[in-house]
């Protein structure tokens, strides 16, 4: 069923300075797609079946921009330490370990689940390099409804043996053939996946370009995150003068290749810039930030910048899938950022934060991430009555109250591209 309203407290943005509440109003679906937000029902929508959920409140669907599942398993260890170091001791030992089928088919089913029963209802995520497994994966997201981009992990230097391509050639090939057989998904789709500058060499970022221009993938990978790893890129990348030309003189950084960048922690200007003006998407992952000590994004700058800017839960760097703590704490960091660093830079507001979890990721899948008429119809609806409170709370503190809590548990129905995924109760 895609025609049908929606009762409650609607809650949506329209901008980053545009946060709009509908008290007990009504969200109408047709054919999979928003047809507005009203007080008062048009009579011509009376006809549709509807979801009462009076004075619960209704958001559209959060956006998960960086996310790796093979990494779920390990979430909350390693903590104390820096990316690098994290990486050898924690994420490769992990990754490992999907060259085996039955491990993989675990370890997968326990992520998947989480991420349906989780507020997000997009997300973009990383694999591992094994392509059996990748595709169990896409298989498992898509049967979930979750809409996703799923990418195979491409790796050929810098790793352990046992997560390095045998060849470019055999990377290429395998990469190629994953492509093929995981495109005619309705919910999944492939997206090109180069872990990052230091574990990919030049003949293998040549010859993924080949195959993005082929195929006319996105691609996701990661920049700027730590200090350690730039400096790093400047010694396997010599003639380049900033760690975002590593990808652009392979064509992979926006432009006619859309891309998602995690992190960009340490941007200079020029980087900024090629950001800005190839429409690269960043993906904030303030927790993961945190944890390995790679510092503070300065968003604000981004957004003033005019850049696209998401959030990710960035796991297993990242602690939980909840994109409601990515939120939080992308207030607190930047609250910090301006208290500690630079006081031109003000914080960032729960209302803005909403906006980066929503319609500020979801464009990077087209009109997602608004209850905007003609967008695709996402929306969670939480249960916030087992949070006991004495005061008398508007709908915007009750709102943001379920943000800094991280209220998933209390999520009761959540719908994607028109599709009711579940409903816990009526």
């Amino acid at each position: 069923m895609k025609n049908y309203v929606i009762k409650g407290n609607v809650c949506y943005s329209k901008s980053k300075d545009e946060f709009c509440i509908v008290e007990n109003g009504y969200v109408v679906c047709e054919n999979g797609y928003c047809a507005g937000v009203y007080r008062k029902l048009p009579e011509c929508y009376e006809t549709f079946p509807n979801y009462d959920y009076t004075d619960k409140i209704i958001i559209p669907g959060l956006v998960d921009l960086h996310v790796h599942a093979p990494q779920y398993s390990f979430r909350g260890m390693g903590m104390d330490l820096e990316l690098i170091e994290w990486l050898n001791t924690h994420t490769f030992v992990e990754e490992a370990k999907y060259s085996d089928m039955e491990y993989a088919n675990r370890a997968y089913d326990i992520f998947t689940e989480d991420l349906l029963n989780s507020a997000t209802t997009r997300a973009c995520i990383f694999g591992t390099v094994h392509p059996q497994a990748t595709s169990l994966l896409m298989k498992k997201i898509e049967d979930s409804g979750i809409r996703a981009y799923v990418g195979k992990v491409n790796m050929d230097r810098n790793s352990p043996d046992s997560l390095c391509e045998q060849s470019v050639e055999q990377a290429v090939c395998d990469t190629e053939q994953w492509i093929v057989e995981n495109r005619e998904f309705e919910n999944v789709k492939p997206i090109l996946t180069p872990r990052f500058i230091p574990t990919c060499s030049d003949k293998l970022m040549e010859n993924l370009s080949v195959l993005q221009k082929k195929y006319h993938l996105p691609v996701q990978s990661h920049l700027s995150e730590n200090l350690g790893e730039i400096q790093w890129v400047k010694e396997l990348c010599p003639d380049t003068s900033f760690y975002g030309e590593a990808y652009d003189k392979y064509d992979m950084f926006g432009n006619e290749c859309p891309t998602i960048m995690a992190h960009c922690v340490h941007s200079h200007i020029d980087e900024i810039n090629l950001i800005k003006n190839q429409n690269v998407f960043i993906a904030h992952c303030p927790e993961s930030n945190t944890n390995l000590s790679s510092g503070i994004a300065p968003i604000r700058a981004y957004l003033n910048h005019g850049i696209k800017v998401g959030l990710g839960s960035d796991i297993a760097a990242g602690s939980t899938l909840s994109i409601f703590k990515a939120m939080t704490m992308a207030v607190q960091c930047s609250k910090l950022r301006w208290r500690l660093v630079d006081k031109s830079l003000a914080p960032l507001t729960v209302s803005e934060v909403f906006y980066l979890a929503t319609k500020g990721g979801g464009e990077f899948f087209g009109k997602v991430g608004s209850f905007e008429k003609g967008y695709e119809f996402d929306a969670v609806v939480i249960e916030d009555a087992s949070i006991k409170y004495p005061q008398t709370l508007s709908v915007k503190e009750r709102l943001e109250r379920l943000i800094y809590l991280a209220e998933d548990r209390n999520i009761i129905a959540k719908f994607v591209n028109g599709k009711n995924l579940f409903e816990k109760i009526k």
